[in-house]
């Protein structure tokens, strides 16, 4: 029995054996195999690879096509400014800009009204010089016309501010005609669409009368009692806009010069050779002179076909040459671009560390709905009739703040004798927070905003009204993280009907839908928690930039500088990737519809993953089970066997697929007819729009 068990455990262990170096071979041949397989895909990749290069280059002419149009339209509409000859400057005309400010200057006479109207058009040039900042490439921007802009949008700012100044000033004069018959004091509200205007003039200096609303509204004051027996008014000036944050410097870093400049020399000196190699081509072919002077008919009658053949072939080289001359800018224009897009979403190396205390970091905050202007000044003379005649007395010095708490060196506890102004205010409607708003004050004297100095803040949300303490007046506004919508939690881009994309973007708070046709792009939908808020951009459509503009003075921030990596949690990746894939996404976005994937976290930082889907119907498609997954590195596409659904994140290639060097053959693989003829007959306005969007969003590194 012992030697049968032992020969049976020895006959078990040699099956055993036997099995494993089976199975193991068979798993080497399988690895040999694959190996081979592979490697046979990328000999046959690397064959293809320049032929899917070159189409991928064709089809992304419409990049520097569209930014030549772009350029068309910006000298378009100086020409129709030029033509319209309304009486405003042209922004971009520094004569122009002086002459419209000095003459402005030296209106003094202006009421309240008068100056709000005026201010449409200081505000719509304020506007203008932004956005030909913004909208002009930085390439096409020289530093003497960067400043220049900069310089007449600050002076505008200065002179806007002064004016309302000199009209609230006149408005003040004539405060006692505007008495009320209750209380014996003069208020006014001027409300307009930019500006709004809450002013008080304490006339009858009761010292009961400490508690200021406007017009039956929350609005307004407490202030103490030593202010209620003084000659002064109290002024809230809301202006809807930000005009007292600086504007922050556009001018080129010095990595995109280097960048450009690089690009711009190897191209001309790549057109250069060119152009000279023609030349020289030109040159050999001339036909050599005679020697003799004297010649027969029949040689002259030769010399005149030789002539017209010299003629033909010179403007047939000329033709050469002028299309070798426009193909080079071209591809100027078109590297030029491809690293201004590069630049969009680039991250910073450095976080800046220069933030005084209690300085807001602009970088981490943004200011929402406007500036809100709290002056208390001295009251002026008031108008006297005399005789049928209005006489009031003019001071040199214009508009006085009364200085409170005033300037004290004696060694006394001014909280006691002068307590903070409980003020009230109400939040801009049109403006989104999605948490408690938070305050700051500007610092005049270091030009930032800071939040020391308020106390006690209560927020109304049902209301939207803001209640605190403020130790000494001046401007406020209200602050909200920029980031606070990032990182989104999912993202979707699909075509509708003929070159017109939706993209949606859902974050913790929101989700948002845009629409984008040719260069045009409009906030189609926004979902809240709750319905109350409305906002007045749904339905307008915008260039790009003024779009992105709009929706972050609204408080719908989706759009990362390159400082956020500091402030959120970022699935960073290679910048040139990003960018690649953007690009190709938008060439592909009016017949193919994208969406996010769980396993772009789980890839490398030099990989991307997402879904994708053949969509010629307008109709959202929500099953996933159907799309596929791609994983792009910049330089290869190809199609993953796991799904969206899948445990355990793999690399491996999707059975009888193969790799490609774009996205265009990857997809183009398992695309209709149909789909790739609507891809090649896209309206290159559309596709650069959305790539300006997606390189904008960059919701590969910030989902």
């Amino acid at each position: 029995m012992l030697q049968e068990e032992e020969e049976r455990r020895v006959k078990e262990e040699e099956e055993a054996r036997l099995k494993y170096e089976k199975e193991e071979m068979e798993r080497l041949e399988m690895q040999r195999l694959e190996k081979e397989k592979w490697q046979a895909l990328e000999i046959k990749d690397l064959e293809r690879r320049t032929e899917e290069l070159t189409e991928l280059y064709l089809l992304e002419k419409c990049y520097p096509e569209a930014e030549k149009i772009k350029r068309e339209n910006r000298l378009l509409s100086r020409w129709k400014h030029y033509i319209q000859c309304d009486g405003s400057p042209d922004p971009s005309v520094p004569q122009e800009m002086n002459t419209f400010i000095s003459l402005w200057k030296e209106e003094t006479k202006e009421t309240f009204e008068e100056v709000i109207e005026k201010s449409k058009l200081v505000l719509n040039l304020i506007e203008k010089l932004k956005l030909i900042l913004l909208e002009t490439p930085l390439y096409d921007l020289e530093d003497k016309n960067i400043k220049q802009y900069e310089g007449s949008i600050q002076d505008l700012k200065e002179l806007l501010h002064f004016k309302f100044n000199v009209a609230t000033e006149i408005l003040l004069r004539q405060a006692s005609t505007w008495a009320d018959l209750d209380s014996g004091n003069m208020e006014k509200i001027i409300h307009d669409e930019n500006v709004t205007l809450y002013v008080w003039a304490n006339l009858k200096k009761n010292p009961r009368y400490r508690s200021i609303r406007f017009s039956e509204t929350k609005i307004g004051f407490e202030i103490p009692r030593m202010l209620a027996t003084c000659d002064i008014a109290l002024r809230l000036l809301h202006t809807h806009y930000d005009h007292v944050t600086p504007l922050r410097s556009v001018l080129r870093p010095l990595k995109v010069e280097q960048l450009t400049s690089t690009i711009m020399d190897a191209v001309e000196d790549q057109v250069k050779d060119v152009a000279d190699e023609a030349s020289s081509n030109e040159d050999q072919e001339e036909p050599k002179q005679p020697e003799s002077g004297c010649t027969t008919v029949k040689e002259e009658v030769k010399l005149e076909e030789e002539g017209d053949a010299e003629v033909q072939t010179g403007s047939v080289v000329e033709e050469e040459s002028e299309a070798i001359k426009f193909d080079g800018e071209m591809k100027l224009l078109s590297e030029t671009v491809s690293a201004a897009q590069l630049l969009l979403v680039e991250n910073a190396c450095e976080k800046p560390e220069f933030f005084e205390t209690n300085e807001v970091d602009l970088f981490q905050f943004t200011t929402l709905g406007g500036v809100y202007h709290l002056d208390i000044l001295e009251l002026p003379p008031q108008c006297k009739p005399v005789n049928g005649w209005m006489i009031v007395e003019i001071t040199k010095e214009g508009l006085q703040k009364y200085i409170y708490p005033p300037e004290t060196t004696e060694d006394v506890e001014t909280e006691n004798i002068f307590p903070p102004i409980e003020v009230t205010l109400k939040v801009h409607e049109n403006v989104l927070f999605f948490e408690e708003p938070m305050l700051a004050r500007w610092d005049l004297e270091g030009k930032y905003w800071r939040t020391d100095g308020i106390s006690h803040v209560t927020y109304n949300s049902e209301d939207g009204l803001v209640t605190f303490n403020l130790d000494t007046f001046g401007p406020i506004t209200l602050i909200q993280e920029t980031h606070i919508n990032m990182p989104y939690q999912s993202w979707e881009l699909r075509p509708l009907e003929e070159n017109k994309v939706l993209l949606t973007v859902t974050t913790v708070f929101t989700e948002i839908q845009i629409q984008i046709k040719e260069n045009l792009c409009m906030l189609a939908s926004i979902k809240l928690r709750s319905e109350k808020h409305f906002t007045i951009l749904k339905g307008k459509w915008m260039t790009p930039i003024q779009f992105i503009i709009a929706l972050k003075e609204i408080g719908l921030n989706i759009f990362p500088t390159a400082h956020s990596h500091f402030y959120v949690v970022v699935n960073s990746k290679v910048p040139v990737v990003e960018m690649k894939a953007y690009r190709q996404m938008a060439l592909l976005s009016s017949a193919f519809a994208f969406s996010w994937s769980k396993w772009n976290l789980q890839c490398d930082s030099s990989k991307v993953v997402f879904q994708v889907k053949e969509h010629l119907n307008r109709e959202p498609d929500t099953e996933y089970s159907n799309w596929a997954l791609l994983m792009f590195s910049g330089n290869r596409a190809q199609r993953l066997k796991i799904s969206e659904d899948s445990d355990t994140f793999s690399e491996a290639l999707k059975d009888e697929t193969e790799f490609h060097s774009t996205l265009y053959h990857m997809i183009k693989d398992f695309a209709s007819e149909e789909a790739i003829g609507k891809v090649k007959s896209s309206n290159c306005m559309l596709i650069d729009s959305v790539c300006h969007m997606l390189l904008s969003i960059r919701f590969l590194s910030y989902s």
